[in-house]
């Protein structure tokens, strides 16, 4: 009831936030609640996509976050991350970057959680259209190994929604035609928008004839915004006509095949002002048309093998292939002159998908790009299909020293996304309409540069390179040289390094990738080494931890010198795979495995239940039928439950509850048969049964309430020692019966042959 109070609420006041003049609809769209953990990477943030759609005006976000009744929580702070066109890139560790790593913070708020449920809301305005990521996590994990069961439980729960109002009849802006609109009140904005095809350079739009109701005054009392918002820094720029009587707006390199909003509010609150728009764009640089695949060939066919030249030959035809594509000033002649009087050249690029989040681009007639200092170069990066977004955009670049021709110049190149700067110089600036790029710079004493942008938007990207001459040289003249260009998109930084691990998530279908960094490094691809463990640190965990387990030697050689074979064997299954595993466990550079993790992983439960519930049948001193159909059908039902989940609580508490009930019963049985305490010796309990209780008590306690990341290699040695001497103490004397090393005198030796024991047969008959 209280969501549907909030959800009619939300209509209303949406219904009153913008004017009648458009016709506006609602959609609404919700996700179902994820238990929220503790922030330790980045697997550990749930993340949540929405598609807003085409000429929204207004998204709502209603962000719920619960606690389950009864858990034993306290009260944490909730993070809640938004960004559009990609995941964003999160650092609540505060940890450091790799070198040449560029990223802008995201948008986030912070959420208290005491008792019951907590609702924010989150507006943005006139948002940019497409994917929108919200990510939330719980602050820092303490490090603590919560064993299943064992551990309060304290669940949280997130669910956002969002709500969204859109107009379906948007005025469209056309280029050099007046649209006539009006505009009321603050509340009651005019919003249009205009289509900007690729190459324009310039758009300009132009407010005149303005008119306020009751007013003889020309000016234009409004306000106008341009674009849409991204949440980002220069997202949207604004301008106050107001005390002008014509005004005029303009932006350098737009975004290229994009929709751009105008949204124009009026500074009164009831009068109506009307108003002239007229928008005028500029294409600078245009490309030449060369044919339908003229120019294809020509370029592919520089690199391809002589079976795909020829192919290629045979295809073309009478095609007339024209030669290099150059970007002209709109001269009707093309020119084999990579420069000549153009004023930007484009590189084609061939686009390799390699795999999940992985592709290459590599330049055709490439890698090595002539450039020049009268025109920049142009490579455009089609990184626009949403699973792009979840990787990490490469950029490595290198300058040919030998190839400069003015030793004083140096090679700037400008990464952007959406559209392109189309002139470049040295005043380290990457500045489009409304984005903010990423800038390199190479020259002689530093011929190398490179970029790694984490989670690109998911768009057209550019890069820009031009040689520049410095700023004290008047007269530079024609400088070329040559740059050797590498761009790819990978799923992680150098696949996380030497302490990490590269994995690949999946959130409602959506992929992404991340690191997980182990030894104590950091980061966002395992880079940083300021909590980072050593050789000698990694070496001493290994050790103790494997060379711990061969404890369980003495409680093998006793239960063989007591003629308990089948628990021995159980034990020497325990000690080995236990070894091995913690061998193949290590978070560091130290790890051997000898078969897969998993299977090592799923044998070491395997064994430590099975020791558990073997030797408290032992200590029961049932009939051996009973005893070994107890070991057996116990067992495969511990198998069974380990591949049911292998960290479950009723893992280890079912079969020693069994266990247990089974021993009480049994030493009650005797007791009541014989009329005496079983075990009947004082010192039995004394010496064995009470040590062993209480050391196996205590490495219960240490593993379950001790553990942390930090201490964990010590802590669960101790775990290993103290079960196995528990071991030591309870394992039940041997039968009066039996011969030591469980050799009976039931067969002896007579010479070279087994003969029986008359004997014993005797004595057993009578």
């Amino acid at each position: 009831m209280d969501r549907r109070a909030l959800t009619c609420l939300l209509v209303v006041l949406m219904n009153t936030c913008f004017a009648d003049d458009l016709t506006y609809v609602s959609e609404y769209y919700s996700k179902m609640p994820q238990k929220l953990s503790k922030y330790s990477w980045y697997g550990t943030v749930r993340l949540h996509l929405f598609k807003v759609p085409e000429d929204t005006v207004l998204v709502r976000w209603l962000l719920i976050v619960s606690k389950v009744l009864g858990s034993n929580c306290g009260d944490h702070n909730v993070t809640i991350h938004f960004r559009a066109g990609a995941p964003p890139v999160i650092n609540p560790l505060e940890t450091q970057f790799a070198k040449n790593t560029a990223f802008f913070p995201a948008q986030n708020l912070t959420m208290m959680v005491n008792d019951g449920q907590n609702i924010t809301f989150f507006n943005v305005t006139n948002p940019v259209a497409g994917d929108w990521f919200v990510v939330a996590h719980l602050p820092k994990d303490d490090g603590k190994i919560e064993h299943k069961g064992f551990s309060p439980t304290c669940s949280y729960f997130f669910q956002p929604q969002m709500f969204v109002r859109r107009a379906i009849d948007m005025p469209i802006l056309q280029t050099n035609v007046p649209l006539q609109q009006s505009v009321s009140s603050p509340d009651n904005p005019a919003v249009l928008k205009f289509f900007v095809p690729d190459y324009t350079s310039q758009l300009t739009f132009h407010i005149t004839s303005c008119s306020t109701d009751n007013s003889t005054e020309k000016d234009c009392p409004i306000l106008m915004t341009l674009g849409s918002a991204t949440l980002e820094e220069s997202s949207m720029r604004m301008l106050n006509c107001t005390g002008k009587t014509a005004c005029t707006a303009s932006l350098h390199t737009p975004p290229w095949e994009e929709w751009i909003r105008i949204t124009v509010e009026s500074v009164y609150t009831n009068l109506s002002t009307a108003f002239t728009i007229t928008a005028n764009l500029t294409v600078g640089c245009k490309p030449k048309s060369t044919g339908l695949l003229g120019d294809f060939f020509a370029r592919f066919g520089a690199n391809a093998t002589s079976l795909m030249a020829n192919n290629a030959s045979v295809l073309a035809g009478n095609i007339t292939v024209l030669g290099e594509s150059v970007l002209s000033n709109g001269s009707g002649s093309s020119s084999r002159d990579p420069f000549g009087n153009s004023c930007l050249r484009n590189q084609p690029v061939f686009r390799e998908d390699l795999d999940v989040v992985s592709s290459r681009f590599a330049v055709i007639n490439g890698p090595n790009i002539t450039l020049s200092s009268e025109a920049p170069t142009l490579i455009s990066l089609n990184l626009n299909s949403l699973t792009d977004s979840g990787g990490t955009l490469i950029v490595d670049l290198k300058l040919n020293e030998t190839n400069l021709t003015n030793a004083n110049s140096s090679v700037v190149a400008c990464v952007t996304a959406q559209s392109p700067v189309l002139s470049l110089n040295d005043t380290q600036t990457c500045t489009t309409a409304f984005s903010q790029g990423h800038y390199l710079k190479m020259n002689i004493t530093a011929p190398q540069a490179g970029l790694q942008i984490p989670f690109p938007q998911a768009a057209w990207w550019y890069l820009t390179l031009q040689i520049v001459c410095p700023q004290n040289v008047s007269d530079c003249g024609t400088v070329s040289g040559t740059v050797m260009t590498s761009v790819y998109l990978t799923a992680c930084i150098d696949d996380c390094g030497t302490y990490g691990e590269c994995r690949l998530l999946r959130s409602y279908g959506y992929l992404y990738a991340a690191c997980v960094c182990k030894a104590g490094w950091s980061g966002w691809s395992c880079t940083d080494d300021g909590s980072a463990q050593s050789y000698g640190r990694q070496l001493t965990a290994a050790l103790l931890l494997t060379l711990s387990n061969l404890l369980f030697i003495p409680p093998i050689v006793i239960a063989v010198y007591r003629c308990y074979i089948v628990e021995a064997s159980v034990y020497l299954f325990t000690m080995f795979f236990s070894t091995f595993y913690h061998a193949c466990d290590q978070p560091g550079v130290t790890v051997m495995c000898i078969m897969d993790y998993d299977t090592l992983q799923y044998c070491d439960f395997l064994g430590s239940v099975s020791s558990i519930w073997v030797t408290i049948l032992c200590m029961a001193r049932i009939k051996d039928t009973f005893k070994y159909m107890l070991f057996m059908l116990g067992t495969l039902l511990i198998a069974m439950s380990m591949q049911l989940d292998r960290r479950g609580l009723w893992n280890m508490l079912g079969p020693v509850l069994c266990a247990v009930t089974a021993l009480v019963a049994a030493w009650v049985y005797r007791g009541v048969k014989r009329r005496q305490c079983y075990p009947k010796t004082w010192k039995r309990w004394l010496f064995y049964l009470i040590p062993g209780i209480a050391t196996a008590v205590i490495g219960l306690s240490v593993y379950v309430f001790t553990e942390t990341d930090d201490n964990y290699y010590y802590t669960h040695s101790i775990w290993h020692i103290m079960v196995a001497s528990s071991v030591v103490f309870l394992l039940p004397p041997r039968e009066k019966y039996k011969e030591p090393w469980g050799w009976s005198q039931k067969y002896i030796f007579c010479g070279y042959q087994i003969c029986k024991n008359e004997k014993e047969e005797l004595y057993t008959v009578t």
